[in-house]
């Protein structure tokens, strides 16, 4: 089969098209046949040795295609191992391309419960843009803050596959959707997805100004903040507000004055990807709502897999990079 290898950890220019034996079938696995496969940026972390993945690697946590054994469609949970205590992860929990081949290829091997069928109506590209910035997005938004039809959201970094996610899935519930950016033109295309407004996050007074845009000027129910800017997500949150932390991609470190947090009776949630019992709640919200689809960026053949990263690392995405596998 052809793959996207890794052999030293580096650039871009370090994934190359090779051929690969294929996986085989075996008793609790599943063999996917991959149509389509996404990036996220977890495969950059990958890519650079972040996780220590052993070399030679195919990366990739994203896919959808067929199972070879059924013929029957389907989307990859790239949340191997969960466990079963709903609350957080057991200790085998990995994610898909972390330390075991990834998507990144013609065909990839997974247990049995990280296959699911593929939500109708969405093209090859939508359904592999799917499954990680899906299910994380939803264990953030409903399993671990709660979010609730009537309140109020707002999501930070406008642009990014979970953002997107976001405020499609938190208007589809009846969310009013608010979303910052550091540019007005990735905040007017949240609008079509349901957003109803945005503000420029390189204003240093970006939380007042989001928050004079949330129901009465109170706050928000709920920040999801996927960059690790704690301080200003509790400002914009009202009293008693759930701020839920997904990702650091702007600060690694936080800062809170302990007094007015307590005071303002706020919840720090923190969360990563999800288990299976979530993404059958993604799912079944898919089928029970009108959900936009994700957001594709740009689809690049399995050859270009270099081409694709260096477009994901430029900055100017928008949803979801894929890769097409065959």
């Amino acid at each position: 089969m052809r793959a996207a290898v890794l052999r030293e950890f580096g650039g871009p220019d370090q994934l190359r098209c090779e051929l690969l034996p294929a996986p085989e079938p075996r008793p609790g696995w599943r063999v996917v046949a991959l149509k389509a496969a996404a990036l996220n940026w977890h495969d950059v972390l990958v890519r650079q040795g972040t996780y220590s993945s052993p070399l030679p690697h195919v990366p990739g946590a994203d896919g959808a295609g067929v199972d070879v054994e059924t013929g029957e469609e389907v989307v990859v949970l790239p949340s191997l191992w969960w466990g079963d205590d709903e609350s957080a992860p057991g200790p085998e929990w990995e994610i898909l391309g972390d330390h075991r081949p990834g998507t990144y290829a013609e065909r990839v091997a997974v247990p049995a419960e990280c296959v699911a069928p593929r939500p109708a109506g969405l093209s090859w590209a939508e359904s592999a843009a799917l499954p990680l910035v899906g299910v994380t997005t939803f264990r953030a938004l409903f399993t671990r803050a709660g979010l609730r039809e009537g309140e109020s959201l707002l999501v930070l970094g406008a642009g990014g596959g979970v953002a997107t996610m976001a405020v499609a899935l938190g208007a589809a519930i009846g969310c009013r959707v608010v979303v910052t950016s550091s540019d007005a033109t990735k905040i007017d295309r949240t609008r079509e997805l349901g957003a109803a407004d945005g503000v420029l996050y390189d204003d240093p007074a970006w939380p007042a100004k989001a928050k004079a845009l949330s129901p009465g000027g109170r706050g928000f129910n709920v920040v999801l903040d996927s960059v690790g800017t704690w301080a200003s997500s509790i400002e914009a949150a009202r009293p008693g507000g759930r701020v839920v932390v997904l990702g650091a991609s702007r600060a690694t470190r936080a800062e809170l004055d302990v007094r007015p947090y307590y005071f303002g009776q706020f919840s720090l949630l923190g969360t990563t990807m999800g288990s299976p019992t979530d993404f059958t709640g993604l799912l079944r919200l898919l089928d029970q709502r009108d959900v936009p689809p994700p957001v594709i960026d740009r689809v690049f053949p399995l050859e270009q897999a270099a081409d694709a990263h260096a477009h994901l690392e430029g900055g100017s995405v928008f949803g979801k990079v894929v890769l097409e596998t065959s």
